[in-house]
Protein backbone atom coordinates (compact mmCIF):
# COMPACT_ATOMS: atom_id res chain seq x y z
CA UNK A 1 0.00 0.00 0.00
CA UNK A 2 2.95 2.29 0.88
CA UNK A 3 4.94 1.87 -2.74
CA UNK A 4 1.46 2.19 -4.52
CA UNK A 5 0.53 5.31 -3.25
CA UNK A 6 3.75 7.13 -3.24
CA UNK A 7 3.92 5.86 -6.98
CA UNK A 8 0.92 7.12 -7.69
CA UNK A 9 1.31 10.89 -6.36
CA UNK A 10 4.71 11.30 -7.37
CA UNK A 11 3.30 10.27 -10.81
CA UNK A 12 1.16 13.08 -11.10
CA UNK A 13 1.34 15.03 -13.96
CA UNK A 14 0.48 18.43 -11.78
CA UNK A 15 1.51 18.86 -8.31
CA UNK A 16 3.32 15.67 -7.18
CA UNK A 17 2.02 14.46 -3.81
CA UNK A 18 2.51 12.12 -0.64
CA UNK A 19 0.20 11.10 1.99
CA UNK A 20 0.36 12.27 5.28
CA UNK A 21 -0.58 9.04 7.24
CA UNK A 22 3.09 7.98 6.16
CA UNK A 23 4.48 11.05 8.51
CA UNK A 24 3.78 8.79 11.25
CA UNK A 25 6.78 5.83 11.55
CA UNK A 26 8.75 5.79 14.80
CA UNK A 27 10.77 8.57 13.77
CA UNK A 28 8.20 11.14 12.87
CA UNK A 29 5.87 9.95 15.77
CA UNK A 30 8.77 11.14 18.01
CA UNK A 31 9.56 14.77 15.81
CA UNK A 32 5.59 15.03 15.80
CA UNK A 33 6.17 15.01 19.81
CA UNK A 34 8.36 17.39 19.56
CA UNK A 35 6.85 19.85 17.21
CA UNK A 36 3.52 19.58 20.25
CA UNK A 37 5.38 21.61 23.03
CA UNK A 38 7.09 24.12 20.84
CA UNK A 39 5.85 27.72 22.12
CA UNK A 40 4.34 28.43 18.58
CA UNK A 41 2.28 25.26 17.97
CA UNK A 42 -0.76 26.06 20.79
CA UNK A 43 -2.77 23.30 19.49
CA UNK A 44 -1.63 20.41 21.47
CA UNK A 45 -1.68 22.24 24.54
CA UNK A 46 -5.60 23.99 23.96
CA UNK A 47 -6.77 20.40 23.03
CA UNK A 48 -4.98 19.22 26.35
CA UNK A 49 -6.80 21.71 28.02
CA UNK A 50 -10.22 21.18 26.79
CA UNK A 51 -10.02 17.49 27.55
CA UNK A 52 -8.93 18.38 31.12
CA UNK A 53 -12.13 20.64 31.71
CA UNK A 54 -14.39 17.96 29.92
CA UNK A 55 -13.60 14.72 31.13
CA UNK A 56 -15.28 15.25 34.61
CA UNK A 57 -18.36 15.61 32.46
CA UNK A 58 -18.17 12.78 30.15
CA UNK A 59 -19.89 10.23 32.34
CA UNK A 60 -23.08 12.24 32.46
CA UNK A 61 -23.35 11.61 28.57
CA UNK A 62 -22.24 8.01 28.15
CA UNK A 63 -23.91 5.13 29.56
CA UNK A 64 -22.40 2.38 31.47
CA UNK A 65 -20.60 0.58 30.66
CA UNK A 66 -18.22 1.81 27.85
CA UNK A 67 -15.09 1.33 25.67
CA UNK A 68 -13.01 3.70 24.10
CA UNK A 69 -11.18 3.67 20.87
CA UNK A 70 -8.91 5.97 19.77
CA UNK A 71 -8.26 6.91 16.50
CA UNK A 72 -4.29 7.61 15.52
CA UNK A 73 -3.77 7.39 19.20
CA UNK A 74 0.11 7.95 19.75
CA UNK A 75 1.35 7.28 23.02
CA UNK A 76 -2.47 8.19 24.48
CA UNK A 77 -0.89 10.49 26.55
CA UNK A 78 -4.10 13.10 26.39
CA UNK A 79 -6.30 10.22 27.11
CA UNK A 80 -5.26 9.88 30.70
CA UNK A 81 -7.57 11.73 32.21
CA UNK A 82 -10.86 10.66 29.84
CA UNK A 83 -9.91 7.35 30.79
CA UNK A 84 -9.43 8.02 34.42
CA UNK A 85 -12.78 10.29 34.72
CA UNK A 86 -14.49 6.97 33.18
CA UNK A 87 -12.63 4.49 35.58
CA UNK A 88 -14.07 5.78 38.52
CA UNK A 89 -17.17 4.16 37.63
CA UNK A 90 -16.00 1.40 36.04
CA UNK A 91 -13.46 -0.76 34.36
CA UNK A 92 -12.48 0.75 30.72
CA UNK A 93 -11.88 -0.99 27.63
CA UNK A 94 -9.18 0.92 25.70
CA UNK A 95 -8.59 0.25 22.15
CA UNK A 96 -6.00 3.02 20.57
CA UNK A 97 -5.54 2.65 16.65
CA UNK A 98 -2.27 3.42 15.37
CA UNK A 99 0.42 2.89 12.98
CA UNK A 100 3.26 2.88 14.92
CA UNK A 101 4.26 -0.09 16.43
CA UNK A 102 6.37 2.16 18.79
CA UNK A 103 3.77 4.59 19.87
CA UNK A 104 1.32 1.76 20.26
CA UNK A 105 3.73 -0.56 23.16
CA UNK A 106 4.25 2.63 24.96
CA UNK A 107 0.93 3.50 25.09
CA UNK A 108 0.20 0.20 26.28
CA UNK A 109 2.88 0.05 29.08
CA UNK A 110 1.74 3.68 30.35
CA UNK A 111 -2.16 3.29 30.12
CA UNK A 112 -2.23 -0.48 31.90
CA UNK A 113 -2.98 1.16 35.04
CA UNK A 114 -5.67 3.12 33.85
CA UNK A 115 -7.59 0.72 31.35
CA UNK A 116 -7.68 -2.68 30.00
CA UNK A 117 -5.49 -1.90 26.80
CA UNK A 118 -6.33 -4.04 23.52
CA UNK A 119 -3.76 -1.96 21.06
CA UNK A 120 -4.90 -2.53 17.44
CA UNK A 121 -2.08 -1.75 14.29
CA UNK A 122 -4.04 -0.86 11.43
CA UNK A 123 -5.37 2.67 9.44
CA UNK A 124 -8.44 4.24 11.31
CA UNK A 125 -11.41 3.03 10.28
CA UNK A 126 -10.64 -0.84 10.19
CA UNK A 127 -8.78 -0.14 13.56
CA UNK A 128 -12.58 0.75 14.37
CA UNK A 129 -14.00 -2.16 13.03
CA UNK A 130 -11.88 -4.71 14.82
CA UNK A 131 -12.92 -2.33 18.09
CA UNK A 132 -16.41 -2.44 17.62
CA UNK A 133 -16.60 -6.30 17.14
CA UNK A 134 -14.34 -6.52 20.49
CA UNK A 135 -16.32 -4.71 22.76
CA UNK A 136 -18.52 -6.68 25.01
CA UNK A 137 -21.72 -7.30 25.08
CA UNK A 138 -23.88 -3.89 26.17
CA UNK A 139 -20.92 -1.59 25.92
CA UNK A 140 -21.61 1.78 24.30
CA UNK A 141 -18.66 3.34 22.36
CA UNK A 142 -16.68 6.41 22.88
CA UNK A 143 -14.23 6.99 19.61
CA UNK A 144 -11.87 9.53 20.20
CA UNK A 145 -10.70 11.63 17.02
CA UNK A 146 -8.55 14.40 18.86
CA UNK A 147 -5.62 17.13 18.20
CA UNK A 148 -7.84 18.13 14.69
CA UNK A 149 -6.74 15.58 12.54
CA UNK A 150 -9.78 15.53 11.22
CA UNK A 151 -8.33 18.65 9.31
CA UNK A 152 -5.96 16.58 7.57
CA UNK A 153 -8.61 15.38 4.86
CA UNK A 154 -9.92 17.74 2.03
CA UNK A 155 -13.37 18.93 3.45
CA UNK A 156 -15.49 16.55 1.50
CA UNK A 157 -13.44 13.90 2.52
CA UNK A 158 -13.54 14.97 5.97
CA UNK A 159 -17.33 14.79 5.72
CA UNK A 160 -17.34 10.99 4.10
CA UNK A 161 -15.07 10.25 6.94
CA UNK A 162 -17.94 11.23 9.67
CA UNK A 163 -20.20 9.72 7.35
CA UNK A 164 -18.24 6.34 7.28
CA UNK A 165 -17.22 6.50 11.34
CA UNK A 166 -21.13 7.38 11.87
CA UNK A 167 -22.16 4.09 10.35
CA UNK A 168 -19.30 1.52 12.49
CA UNK A 169 -21.52 3.00 15.23
CA UNK A 170 -24.57 1.71 17.13
CA UNK A 171 -27.06 4.73 18.60
CA UNK A 172 -26.14 5.87 21.66
CA UNK A 173 -22.19 5.72 20.70
CA UNK A 174 -20.36 8.83 20.65
CA UNK A 175 -17.59 10.80 18.79
CA UNK A 176 -15.28 13.18 20.65
CA UNK A 177 -13.82 15.40 18.02
CA UNK A 178 -11.25 18.26 18.11
CA UNK A 179 -10.89 20.60 15.75
CA UNK A 180 -8.72 23.65 15.21
CA UNK A 181 -10.64 26.94 14.38
CA UNK A 182 -9.44 30.03 12.51
CA UNK A 183 -6.76 32.40 14.03
CA UNK A 184 -4.80 35.34 12.77
CA UNK A 185 -2.32 33.97 9.48
CA UNK A 186 0.43 34.87 10.68
CA UNK A 187 -0.48 32.70 13.93
CA UNK A 188 -1.00 29.33 11.86
CA UNK A 189 1.64 30.06 9.72
CA UNK A 190 4.40 30.24 12.09
CA UNK A 191 2.84 26.97 14.26
CA UNK A 192 3.63 25.12 11.00
CA UNK A 193 7.15 26.79 10.00
CA UNK A 194 8.60 26.74 13.70
CA UNK A 195 12.18 28.55 13.63
CA UNK A 196 13.90 25.68 15.20
CA UNK A 197 12.81 23.60 12.48
CA UNK A 198 11.84 20.33 13.98
CA UNK A 199 9.05 20.92 11.85
CA UNK A 200 10.86 20.69 8.88
CA UNK A 201 12.47 17.85 9.90
CA UNK A 202 9.18 16.10 10.82
CA UNK A 203 8.16 16.76 6.70
CA UNK A 204 11.50 15.78 5.45
CA UNK A 205 11.50 12.69 7.53
CA UNK A 206 8.74 11.26 4.83
CA UNK A 207 11.44 11.21 2.56
CA UNK A 208 14.05 9.44 4.68
CA UNK A 209 11.05 7.08 5.41
CA UNK A 210 10.91 6.35 2.07
CA UNK A 211 14.34 5.55 1.60
CA UNK A 212 14.48 3.65 4.34
CA UNK A 213 11.44 1.48 3.67
CA UNK A 214 11.37 1.77 -0.46
CA UNK A 215 14.93 1.82 -1.34
CA UNK A 216 14.70 5.46 -2.43
CA UNK A 217 17.17 7.83 -2.64
CA UNK A 218 16.29 11.08 -2.04
CA UNK A 219 18.58 14.02 -0.87
CA UNK A 220 17.50 15.03 1.90
CA UNK A 221 19.45 17.98 1.84
CA UNK A 222 17.80 19.15 -2.07
CA UNK A 223 14.67 19.95 -0.12
CA UNK A 224 13.65 22.97 1.59
CA UNK A 225 10.46 22.84 3.98
CA UNK A 226 7.45 25.51 3.08
CA UNK A 227 3.90 26.45 4.64
CA UNK A 228 1.93 28.16 2.79
CA UNK A 229 -2.07 29.32 3.26
CA UNK A 230 -4.58 28.55 1.03
CA UNK A 231 -7.86 31.21 1.04
CA UNK A 232 -10.03 29.19 -0.65
CA UNK A 233 -9.64 26.08 1.12
CA UNK A 234 -9.02 27.65 4.51
CA UNK A 235 -5.96 25.39 4.98
CA UNK A 236 -2.30 25.27 5.82
CA UNK A 237 -0.72 23.60 3.38
CA UNK A 238 2.80 22.29 3.68
CA UNK A 239 5.52 21.55 0.91
CA UNK A 240 8.87 20.11 0.15
CA UNK A 241 10.51 22.42 -2.53
CA UNK A 242 13.33 20.79 -4.64
CA UNK A 243 15.91 22.98 -4.22
CA UNK A 244 17.43 22.22 -8.04
CA UNK A 245 16.35 19.94 -11.04
CA UNK A 246 16.75 16.59 -10.06
CA UNK A 247 15.89 12.61 -10.54
CA UNK A 248 14.75 10.43 -7.92
CA UNK A 249 14.76 6.81 -7.90
CA UNK A 250 12.40 4.60 -5.58
CA UNK A 251 12.99 1.27 -6.49
CA UNK A 252 10.29 -0.79 -4.05
CA UNK A 253 8.20 1.57 -5.95
CA UNK A 254 8.70 0.82 -9.28
CA UNK A 255 9.20 4.83 -10.01
CA UNK A 256 11.77 7.18 -11.90
CA UNK A 257 10.55 10.63 -10.55
CA UNK A 258 12.52 13.96 -12.25
CA UNK A 259 11.59 17.10 -10.22
CA UNK A 260 12.25 20.85 -11.73
CA UNK A 261 13.89 23.45 -9.45
CA UNK A 262 11.41 24.86 -7.40
CA UNK A 263 8.63 22.55 -7.87
CA UNK A 264 7.00 21.14 -5.25
CA UNK A 265 5.87 17.44 -3.67
CA UNK A 266 2.82 18.48 -1.34
CA UNK A 267 2.54 16.40 1.59
CA UNK A 268 -0.37 17.58 4.11
CA UNK A 269 -3.40 19.83 4.30
CA UNK A 270 -4.41 21.53 7.36
CA UNK A 271 -7.84 22.64 7.22
CA UNK A 272 -9.37 24.98 9.78
CA UNK A 273 -12.97 25.38 11.02
CA UNK A 274 -15.42 27.62 12.55
CA UNK A 275 -17.23 26.06 15.35
CA UNK A 276 -20.70 26.55 13.52
CA UNK A 277 -18.86 24.17 10.56
CA UNK A 278 -18.38 21.25 13.12
CA UNK A 279 -22.07 21.36 14.11
CA UNK A 280 -23.46 21.13 10.58
CA UNK A 281 -20.38 18.55 9.49
CA UNK A 282 -21.73 16.22 12.41
CA UNK A 283 -25.83 16.80 11.57
CA UNK A 284 -25.00 15.83 8.11
CA UNK A 285 -23.16 12.81 8.98
CA UNK A 286 -25.77 11.68 11.51
CA UNK A 287 -24.77 12.81 14.75
CA UNK A 288 -26.06 15.16 17.09
CA UNK A 289 -23.41 17.63 18.88
CA UNK A 290 -24.50 17.22 22.90
CA UNK A 291 -21.81 19.62 23.71
CA UNK A 292 -18.97 21.72 22.69
CA UNK A 293 -16.09 22.84 24.19
CA UNK A 294 -13.82 26.14 23.15
CA UNK A 295 -10.27 26.94 23.76
CA UNK A 296 -10.02 30.79 24.05
CA UNK A 297 -6.22 31.14 23.73
CA UNK A 298 -5.22 29.08 21.04
CA UNK A 299 -9.27 28.83 19.43
CA UNK A 300 -9.69 25.27 19.16
CA UNK A 301 -12.92 23.17 19.99
CA UNK A 302 -13.67 19.66 21.15
CA UNK A 303 -17.27 18.17 20.15
CA UNK A 304 -18.97 15.76 21.85
CA UNK A 305 -20.86 13.83 19.10
CA UNK A 306 -23.72 11.19 19.16
CA UNK A 307 -24.92 8.79 17.01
Amino acid sequence: MFADEVREGLSQAGQKQLPCQYFYDDTGTALFEAITVLREYGLTRADTRLIRRLAPELTGYLPAPVAVAELGSGTGSKTRRILESLARRESVDYYPIDLSAAALARCALEMAGVADVHPIKETYLNGLRQAICARRAGQSMLVLFLGSTIGNFERAAAQDFLTEVRACLMPGDALLLGADLIKPLARMLLAYDDPTGVTAAFNRNLLARINRELNGDFALRNFVHEARWNHRHRSIEMHLRSLKAQRVVIRAAGIDCQLHKDETIWTESCHKFHAGEIRDMASAAGFECRSQWLDDTWPFAESLLTA
